[in-house]
């Protein structure tokens, strides 16, 4: 007789699983979010079984099932593998890590597919790797590396849907790099429902993960994403991964930014560019040259910063529009940066730099598309405000950066020096930064110019 399948109840927004069915979930609160989900049958006859021999556990790493002191875990680290890519191995962390499993995820056209065949197709003349497609044909694959130029004479490719069967024929090949595009059209026989549900990306992320971390394959998983930018398919598929990447872009750019939202391996505020070219994605090796690209006349509002991405400072551009507002309630709009931030700078603009601006309508701007975290840039939005609000251009060499506190005082900033080396690098002769970032030893042709306060430095961009 059949042993009876266990079937469970998995919130697609937050991942909490019930044991029965409910309109809410108590978790989140999301109403009508739970879908089902199969669960494999727990004999030991399954098609689940393990991949290797003696390892039985998830992780599937040596020892594992055995308590040990944690003084006694060997902390030799794994060679990492490089993917030829310095802007790819940024965001990873330095390369791939055998046995970890990187999700890559963006919008259609972003070139997810690209700049992992062009990796593979170079990672192929060095180690055994594998290329699964379950969206496009072989040939339509082979005539992408045609046209990009890759070496194709060593690659494996392989056309398939069934994770199972995936699995098996990877056992037999043994690659120490596999991709698998997409886990969205990916299916299990086992799992009764439509590929692309819940319970299938599900139940086929896991499956590939076990045999990742069974067989030290470093695995790559193409996931799609929905409207609001967020990664298709169930919560808990992050959970299951070692990192997770988006390769973002806009549509009237050729530029793409990738960036790390979880990595176990490394850290997660690298950002890797690439520029999409008819040879495929090309390596962006000095990013703040293409978000520096301004008119030869600079127009009022216009501000150059230097925020931190990862280990490496990035000069970018902040532009500010303010204009009488024709309606009861001014528009506060802020493309790039916080809108909360935006607002309560500009209610200290007002009570400690004297220069209302409520009834007007302000709009900020950070051009290239990229998005400002840091508070770094509090300073450069308030005089691109003051800038714009004067309709008077501040010098075209000056940079700007600093923290800007509630009660008008300018804080220093993290890595103040090598954000003022990469602009003298870029031309910049002039730079307003707080007093604390002040460097002992001057740099050659560059002006600092240290404020402690608010105050003092709407009273600069005067002098300026």
């Amino acid at each position: 007789m059949a042993s009876k399948r266990k079937t469970a109840y998995v919130c697609n927004e937050c991942g909490a699983d019930y044991s029965k069915w409910a309109g809410q979930c108590s978790a989140c609160g999301t109403w009508n979010s739970l879908s089902e989900v199969r669960l494999g049958p727990d004999h030991k006859d399954s098609r689940a079984a393990d991949f290797t021999d003696g390892q039985r556990g998830y992780a599937g790493a040596a020892g594992a099932g055995k308590v040990q002191k944690l003084s006694e875990i060997d902390l030799t680290e794994l060679p990492r593998i490089p993917t030829n890519a310095t802007e790819l191995d940024r965001v990873l962390g330095g390369g791939l890590v055998p046995g970890s499993v990187v999700l890559i995820g963006g919008h259609p056209g972003a070139g997810k597919s690209t700049i992992l065949l062009q990796t593979l197709c170079h990672l192929a003349q060095q180690m055994p790797a594998l290329y699964i497609t379950g969206e496009e044909s072989l040939q339509q694959v082979a005539m992408r590396a045609k046209r990009l130029g890759l070496p194709a004479d060593q690659l494996q490719m392989l056309s398939e849907t069934d994770v199972e069967r995936i699995c098996h024929i990877a056992k037999e090949v043994q690659p120490r790099v596999m991709v698998v595009d997409s886990i969205q059209v990916m299916h299990m026989s086992e799992v009764q429902s439509a590929p692309g549900s819940v319970a299938q990306v599900r139940e086929s992320a896991a499956y590939l993960t076990r045999y990742a971390k069974q067989t030290g394959t470093a695995l790559i998983l193409v996931g799609h994403v929905t409207k609001d930018g967020s990664l298709a398919g169930p919560k808990v598929l992050e959970h299951i991964i070692d990192c997770s990447v988006l390769l973002e872009s806009t549509h009237d750019s050729r530029f793409r930014t990738l960036r790390a939202h979880k990595n176990r391996f490394g850290a997660v505020n690298e950002l890797g560019v690439f520029a999409m070219t008819e040879q495929g994605l090309k390596e962006v090796s000095n990013p703040s040259a293409i978000f520096l690209q301004r008119a030869e006349e600079v127009a009022a509002g216009s501000v150059v910063t230097s925020v931190w991405e990862g280990t490496r400072p990035l000069l970018v551009e902040l532009q500010a529009l303010v204009d009488d507002s024709s309606l009861g309630n001014p528009r506060r709009v802020a493309v790039g940066l916080d809108q909360n931030r935006l607002n309560m700078l500009l209610a200290v603009l007002h009570r400690h730099g004297g220069v209302l601006v409520g009834d007007q309508d302000v709009f900020i701007n950070v051009v290239g598309g990229v998005k400002v975290m840091e508070t770094s840039a509090d300073l450069t939005l308030l005089l691109a405000v003051v800038s714009s609000f004067r309709n008077r251009a501040l010098p075209r060499e000056l940079m700007v950066f600093g923290e800007v506190g509630l009660s008008g005082e300018i804080r220093p900033v993290p890595s103040g020096q090598e954000r003022l080396r990469e602009a003298a690098k870029h031309g910049f002769r002039k730079a307003i930064v707080p007093a604390a970032n002040r460097l002992r030893n001057d740099i050659d042709g560059m002006e600092m110019i240290p404020v402690k306060t608010l105050a003092e430095a709407l009273a600069a961009i005067d002098a300026a």
